[in-house]
């Protein structure tokens, strides 16, 4: 098929555009052209890419003509963030293409109830990101629902891969805190250290959007989760990274409020919005439906993350065991 892939560069466009060359079909990638995909692949020579700025051409009301120009089978939505957005790229596609699928958030759920959290769950979404691509998807499920629109909605968790920082155990972005667990000192976490993160390796997302097209009747109309198979406590996630070192953790609890002041504003409002969420998400129905198969448990596509960044001297830290 003829595949346009919208924001087709970055984490998961990484291992996506791959997927897709492999298997034969023609891929279009439209991306701001501010960087390379962040692994290397021959891949890449037999695709098309142009260089478009999204917000621009959506302000002057060319995006949607433009994607229909490229003649696509299917569009594949990394960056959408705002319900208008999905509604002009529908009201565009609407009779011209077979499938549509928008790359949302596990953060549509709101902070966990019962877990692991299935897609069926009522959504209680809070802060923007989380609240605008519910909307979103919202949106898509009742225009295939009514319409027959051919959406399909995949939900990754916090992705990882080689090339960028992963959300360490302590529930920010700071990769120093990897350093902390390789040398044995004492890291500080929040609580008890019991709320959970739920990774998924960027390859294991775009298997999911590949088997959404595969087993496509089952998958149009439909939401999935894209996580690893299970999800890590932030105590448990520092023990297993500590132990990568051939170290017991070193660990001290603090309260919440307490435990922010050991930290920058900016790091304890993103560990602040992880243990709210503590996503522990279910991957039963794209098993059941899509034939997911993740490759990699979140310990190991950290690893594989954590590895990448001791090779470029973003991490002070021994090789892993």
């Amino acid at each position: 098929m003829r595949i346009l892939v919208i924001g087709g560069t970055g984490h998961i466009g990484t291992y996506l555009v791959p997927r897709l060359v492999e298997a034969g079909h023609g891929v279009i990638v439209l991306t701001r052209g501010q960087h390379e995909p962040y692994r290397r692949h021959a891949a890449w020579e037999h695709v098309q890419r142009i260089n478009v700025d999204r917000a621009a051409e959506e302000s002057a009301g060319t995006f949607g003509r433009r994607v229909l120009d490229l003649r696509p089978d299917v569009v594949i939505d990394a960056i959408a963030f705002r319900p208008l957005s999905v509604q002009r790229m529908v009201e565009a596609l609407r009779g011209s293409v077979l499938q549509y699928v928008f790359v949302g958030t596990i953060w549509v759920h709101g902070y966990s109830t019962v877990v692991p959290t299935s897609e069926e769950q009522p959504r209680r979404p809070f802060g923007e990101y989380g609240i605008q691509k519910a909307a979103a998807e919202s949106y898509l499920l009742e225009q295939a629902r009514r319409n027959g629109f051919p959406a399909t909605i995949v939900h990754p968790g916090h992705i990882v891969g080689p090339g960028w920082e992963p959300i360490n155990p302590a529930g920010h972005k700071d990769p120093k805190v990897f350093e902390v667990l390789a040398c044995g000192e004492e890291l500080a976490l929040p609580n008890l250290g019991l709320e959970t993160l739920h990774h998924v390796h960027a390859d294991d997302v775009a298997q999911v959007i590949v088997n959404s097209m595969t087993h496509w009747s089952a998958a149009v109309g439909q939401s999935f989760h894209a996580v690893s198979p299970g999800a890590l406590t932030l105590c448990g996630y520092a023990e297993a990274v500590a132990g990568w070192f051939g170290r017991p953790a070193n660990l001290r609890f603090l309260p919440f409020e307490e435990w922010k002041g050991t930290v920058s504003d900016e790091n304890a409002a993103m560990t602040e919005d992880h243990i709210a969420h503590s996503p522990c998400c279910s991957i039963v129905k794209a098993q059941r439906l899509l034939d997911y198969q993740p490759r990699y448990t979140s310990l190991q596509a950290v690893y594989e993350s954590v590895s990448w960044l001791i090779d470029h001297g973003v991490i002070d830290a021994p090789p892993l065991r």
